[in-house]
């Protein structure tokens, strides 16, 4: 008889893994343009737990060699930025697009550059010589004096915060002509010239927004700075500096909108918005209205990652009751997130290396509080409270079983998820589970939130499974076939990646999809993918329209 562990049938061969991963673990590797998106989609050029940032800078450059296709970077630097709303990657791209082809570099480049941060950031870019190139070429140049002529007074005070490079720098080398007197004195009070070389514009010529901003700056008191900003529309951030006390602070508050009260609530305590001696009451209801306000919420489509990135900021000083707002507002935000076509099992990593920060090490002070494993505990938090029959399998080394209070709030139950664990990783472990304790539940999937650095199965080194599969592949086998039998036609595995690394533990086929990324945009396309849609992460790439 042929030995029937290397001659089984082809229904049931295992596809072999082809690598391994950063934690030294067997895997899959992605073909380059999904690991070009999914580097994309989750990169910051910043070290993770497993990878430096020259490493990420490293990998990018190499799977850009391999993509030979320049209307899929264009499309990538477009999603990157406007459904993943990432920064320094989209930047990335678009420099290789200009070199490679500046007519499309051109048609995507207002897109791309939709604020003066990514501007900056390009420049800088550039000027690195990391992307083939160490100056602005007269095409790059055209684009960024259109650029600038055509920003908004607004904008363009805007992009004037921060440094390294700063806008004055973006100006010097860009050089725009100006296409009036006005433009041609923001210019000039912009770069730092004497108002003499503005001519022929002259003080007179500058916007209204920015006279104001000069007349902020000068007033002598708080009383006149506080009067001068009921006229006034600039970012908060330009009045700050010169901000004389509570009084200006309260009125910097009120011009405020309610993403930026919810990033700048430590700010607001910090300058005694809420307090000067005695509580002020009426401000502290008017931030926690704006916050929590059921209309704008669903307006703007914000999503509960949002509200819990401000919940882990905020300082135990800031008040109880804007507390209460953002947990409020992360439960309405929850109407955000769609719903699924039947209840899933969701494998929630929570190793170590969950608890590396999920922008990546920045430096002190720059490092954002958001961990990986904080916002896997978000998406599984969201996804049971659309989808109250599915089930969360905390997992490092060991599946643990979740305690879920019905009384809990989205932020409360992300919080109470991301506290198991902390060890090793193996990302099997909820197929495991999903084959064994909950082998007589109908399931329409498995959602696997994970870094996806599988290192140890079954007690076993090297995330090893059958026929030189990974664990992973090895259950998703029996659970397909386990749930075939309980009536479930169709059982979708979807793996999403929190981390920019290029390998995965289950490879690409029509019942499997990897996405990476941890914008809210991931919910759509799993949603979708539960549901039939036979769309792929890089095929939602490829949708994009130039």
């Amino acid at each position: 008889m042929a030995n029937t562990t290397l001659f089984s049938s082809i229904k049931s061969k295992l596809l072999r893994t082809d690598s391994t991963n950063e934690a030294g673990g067997r895997a899959y590797k992605f073909a380059p343009k999904h690991a070009l998106a999914q580097l994309a989609a989750t990169g910051c050029f910043n070290g993770t737990y497993y990878a430096a940032a020259e490493t990420q800078l490293d990998e990018l450059r190499k799977l850009i060699d391999q993509v030979d296709d320049n209307v899929f970077l264009a499309k990538l630097a477009i999603y990157s930025r406007e459904r993943a709303f990432m920064k320094d990657m989209p930047a990335a791209l678009l420099a290789v697009l200009s070199r490679r082809d500046s007519q499309l570099m051109h048609k995507v480049f207002d897109r791309v550059v939709d604020n003066g941060r990514v501007l900056r950031t390009l420049f800088q870019m550039i000027r690195s010589g990391q992307f083939g190139r160490t100056s602005l070429s007269s095409s790059l140049q055209r684009a960024f004096q259109r650029w600038l002529n055509e920003a908004s007074v607004g904008t363009l005070l805007s992009a004037s915060i921060g440094d390294k490079p700063s806008l004055r720098d973006v100006l010097r080398l860009a050089r725009p002509t100006p296409k009036d007197n006005a433009r041609r004195a923001l210019f000039g009070w912009l770069t730092g010239k004497e108002v003499e070389k503005w001519a022929p514009a002259t003080e007179a010529d500058l916007p209204e927004q920015v006279q104001g901003l000069v007349a902020y700056r000068k007033a002598e008191s708080a009383e006149a700075q506080a009067l001068i900003l009921g006229n006034l529309s600039v970012r908060w951030d330009l009045l700050a500096d010169a901000a004389q006390g509570p009084l200006v602070w309260k009125a910097i508050a009120h011009q405020m909108g309610p993403q930026a009260l919810r990033m700048n609530l430590n700010t607001l305590v910090r300058h005694e918005v809420f307090s000067n001696g005695t509580r002020d009451s009426a401000m502290v209801d008017y931030v926690a209205g704006r916050i929590a306000d059921a209309a704008e919420v669903r307006r703007s489509r914000q999503f509960p990652y949002q509200f819990l990135a401000a919940y882990l900021n905020a300082d135990e000083t800031v008040p109880q009751k804007i507390k209460a707002a953002l947990h409020q507002a992360a439960e309405i935000a929850c109407g955000n997130v769609p719903e699924l076509p039947g209840p899933v099992l969701i494998g929630l990593d929570t190793s170590g290396s969950m608890g590396s920060p999920v922008t990546g090490h920045r430096g002190r002070g720059a490092t954002s509080k958001m961990r990986c494993v904080d916002v896997a505990a978000l998406f599984a938090a969201a996804i049971l409270r659309r989808n109250p029959e599915s089930v969360v399998v905390p997992f490092d080394t060991a599946a643990y079983e979740a305690k879920v209070d019905p009384q809990d709030t989205i932020l409360s139950l992300a919080e109470r998820l991301a506290k198991y664990g902390g060890g090793g990783t193996d990302c099997s472990l909820p197929l495991v589970q999903a084959n064994g304790k909950y082998a007589k539940r109908r399931f329409a999937g498995v959602v696997l939130v994970s870094d996806n650095e599988s290192w140890v199965y079954g007690g076993r080194a090297f995330a090893s499974g059958q026929q030189g599969a990974t664990g992973v592949m090895t259950e998703w086998q029996k659970f397909v076939a386990n749930q075939q039998r309980l009536g479930s036609d169709r059982p979708k595995l979807v793996c999403i990646d929190l981390q920019a690394y290029t390998t995965t533990q289950a490879p690409e086929r029509e019942d499997i999809l990897n996405v990476g990324g941890f914008s809210d945009a991931v919910f759509s396309v799993v949603s979708a993918f539960l549901s039939g849609d036979a769309s792929r992460f890089v095929a939602e790439v490829e949708a994009v329209e130039l």
